[in-house]
């Protein structure tokens, strides 16, 4: 099997390819290293190709090593065959190896071993050839024999049927093709699984009696069912083409239906089909569309994690953290720009202590007081209520002041986190969930980093898919996410640093050391004295790292320090120096001139790459500059709409907080997202709802449905 043609085929790119970015990631390079600074080597493949590529190639290596397992198994029973070996080398998957390994694999003590054990097998075999001249009954009195346990020949029969049965069964090209006809023809049914009607879970009422082809069945509906399953709300068969399942072994099987031979051995597949197929291949069938299910929700929540993470910064402004509750109290904070913590207090506005005049008097004050511009409300219990005690508190004041309503997912994880702890020892862990809250809206890539990935509350059955594969698929996007913005090595946290290429947590946390010992880093090559940071690891981050004021301007950009002599050259080429980069006055002006310049020519000049010349001339024309910029910002807001205010028909602008396979949720302001059905994304047909839509989307919205009993809004973006 060629991997590596696999792999090209798959991703619709050329062999070499996948071969040279193969050897990169065997030398140790990490997926954000090469597909930023490796394009010339790779052929410009992107991170998601590379992930791609990289969970391909290692699926692909643990099949070939368990052919090889299995090989080398069935050769020391001294059963291997030309067409095994032919059979092994064929497989595409690790479910068709272990259909061929089947009947060689140890098994436990089956009807069909016991039967071998009385010695049968012969009496089977002769079944099978279905000999004419042969009368059934007298050849089985030939096997009847007391000390072995057979004592007529209907049990000698019954016991031959039995390794015939699991012949059937461990048949791999039967098997094969038994998949293919239910994956082809089978339906998934489900029903209650209560007995009375006051014992069903409503939560599950749609599955009470169920049913959708195999086929045609989408992700999001196969976990729903095993979550039900698993909550016993509901039970689920996969209703199987039986009758030509049955007809395709037989007419392989059978010479004549309608003799002694035809009747016995019609008995036996059928008995193998229900007692040794079906159960087995129901299972594969379940755990096949589980994992491919569980797949596509891990990849839609990556999607969306990367955009949340992605989400604009609101640079240059004092932020109010409110984190809002009832009994306890609003949990307050106020942010400095840079991120520093300048106050903190409790109020009390919402019920049942209803403080609302002293909870003005007391949040006015520190808005005077810090000159804040922006509120960010935490969107959990108490937040529409919050909201409109802080909008009702907004116009009674002179200044323009307005809110933002911040996802709140995980900020109590990180608020008992050990890292809260050491950035805050000394504020009350309930205070620190509003502290997160303002940072959010200023950043929400460096606090969001501080969070398991789990925990940040978008895409959809988190908690039921391999939480392993999660953990890995997720840690990626926070990688591919930080390198893409680059970090400022003098302000970032450890949480932060630790997720750029080539940085661990020990480096991370020496980093932070050796700059709070010894000041600001002035460049990158400084970063090599820091304990454990080598060249290698130098290599895989420097690009990555943001150095402000400090003694090269090129720092500033993800230019990486080998392409610093070729980035000079170039500005050499248009009449400037890296110095030149930090006056806004001549930047317009190399801007201007970077755009006309001929890659093709100018690549050559200078011996570099064309594609690694177009990264440095987009680095040069926007030093300093943050990816996060271009990303749509967060709605704020004045004033607030109540879920009563609401009329079908009525125009709105939301914010997209989650996309699932079945839509997109939208914050339109009032207690609980919109949901905008996949019907009602486009006029167009709309196969992923993330092709229309991402996490942080300000999108036009229309009111088409209002359920005021359970407080529900039905959305459309046909407008």
């Amino acid at each position: 099997m060629n991997i590596f043609q696999i792999i090209a085929d798959e991703l619709n790119v050329k062999n070499s390819q996948v071969e040279s970015a193969v050897k990169l990631i065997d030398e140790g390079n990490t997926i954000p290293f090469i597909a930023r600074y490796r394009k010339e080597v790779t052929g410009g493949l992107s991170d998601e190709d590379l992930r791609t590529l990289f969970d391909r190639l290692n699926y692909l290596r643990n099949l070939e090593t368990r052919k090889e397992e299995v090989r080398n198994s069935i050769e020391e029973q001294g059963k291997l065959t030309d067409e095994i070996v032919k059979a092994l080398e064929n497989a595409q998957i690790l479910a068709e190896v272990e259909d061929i390994y089947r009947p060689y694999k140890q098994k436990k003590r089956t009807r069909a071993i016991i039967a071998k054990e009385k010695g049968l097998e012969p009496l089977a075999d002769a079944l099978i050839k279905q000999d004419k001249s042969v009368i059934i009954e007298e050849l089985a009195k030939q096997f009847i024999d007391e000390e072995k346990g057979v004592a007529s020949v209907e049990e000698a029969i019954e016991g031959a049927k039995d390794i015939i049965a699991e012949n059937i069964s461990d048949n791999p090209d039967y098997r094969k093709e038994i998949k293919k006809y239910c994956y082809k023809e089978g339906i998934i049914a489900t029903e209650s699984n209560a007995k009375t009607e006051e014992e069903e879970n409503k939560t599950y009422q749609m599955y009470f009696d169920f049913n959708e082809s195999i086929k045609r069945i989408p992700s999001h509906r196969i976990l729903a069912i095993n979550r039900g399953e698993k909550e016993n709300a509901i039970k689920l068969k996969i209703q199987k083409p039986e009758d030509n399942i049955i007809d395709f072994i037989e007419r392989d099987i059978i010479k004549d239906k309608n003799n002694e031979y035809g009747e016995i051995l019609d008995e036996t597949v059928k008995d193998s089909f229900k007692r040794l197929i079906e159960p087995s291949v129901e299972r594969e069938i379940r755990s096949d569309l589980t994992e491919k299910a569980e797949e596509k929700a891990i990849k839609v929540f990556g999607q969306n994690a990367k955009q949340l993470l992605m989400g604009a910064p609101l640079k240059g402004l004092t932020v109010m953290g409110f984190d809002p509750a009832y009994r306890t109290g609003c949990k307050i904070a106020v942010i400095d720009e840079t991120g520093k913590l300048l106050a903190t207090t409790t109020v009390y506005p919402t019920e049942p202590q209803n403080k609302v005049e002293e909870a003005k008097k007391e949040l006015k004050a520190l808005i005077k007081k810090y000159n804040i511009n922006m509120i960010a409300i935490g969107n959990g219990t108490a937040s529409r209520e919050s909201e409109k005690f802080v909008s009702d508190m907004i116009s009674e004041i002179d200044q323009e002041v307005y809110y933002a309503i911040v996802s709140e997912a995980g900020a109590s994880v990180y608020s008992a986190s050990k890292l809260a702890t050491e950035e805050y020892p000394d504020i009350n862990v309930s205070l620190r969930g509003a502290i997160s809250i303002a940072r959010r809206l200023q950043d929400p890539l460096a606090e969001l980093v501080k969070i398991d990935p789990k925990a940040i509350g978008v895409g959809q059955y988190q908690h039921d898919v391999n939480q392993k594969r999660l953990a890995e698929s997720l840690t990626g996007v926070v990688e591919d996410a930080v390198n893409n913005v680059g970090v400022d090595v003098n302000t970032a946290t450890p949480s932060l640093l630790s997720y750029v290429s080539g940085i661990n947590k020990t480096i991370a946390n020496n980093i932070v050391k050796y700059r709070d010992e010894n000041g600001k880093i002035k460049e990158r090559k400084e970063l090599l004295k820091v304990p454990k940071l080598g060249k290698v690891a130098f290599e895989q981050c420097a690009g990555f790292i943001r150095v402000f004021d400090g003694k090269n301007p090129l720092e500033i950009t993800a230019v990486h320090p080998e392409s610093y002599e070729k980035a000079e050259q170039l500005l050499k080429s248009i009449g400037y120096k890296k110095e030149d980069l930090t006056d806004s006055e001549k930047l317009k002006d190399i801007k201007i001139k970077l755009s006309g310049v001929n890659i093709k020519k100018t690549a050559e000049e200078i011996d570099v790459g064309e594609m690694t010349l177009k990264d440095i001339i987009d680095e040069l024309s926007k030093p300093g500059r943050d990816p996060r910029d271009e990303m749509p910002k967060p709605i704020l807001r004045s004033d607030v709409l109540k879920f009563e205010d609401l009329k079908e028909g009525m125009i709105l602008n939301g914010t997209v907080r989650n996309v699932i396979d079945f839509g997109a949720f939208v914050d339109i302001g009032v207690k609980h997202d919109g949901l905008v059905h996949i019907s009602e994304l486009s006029e167009s047909y709309v196969k992923n709802p993330s092709d229309i839509v991402s996490i942080g989307d300000v999108v036009k919205v229309k009111v088409i449905k209002i359920d005021n009993e359970r407080q529900k809004v039905s959305l459309s973006m046909k407008i």
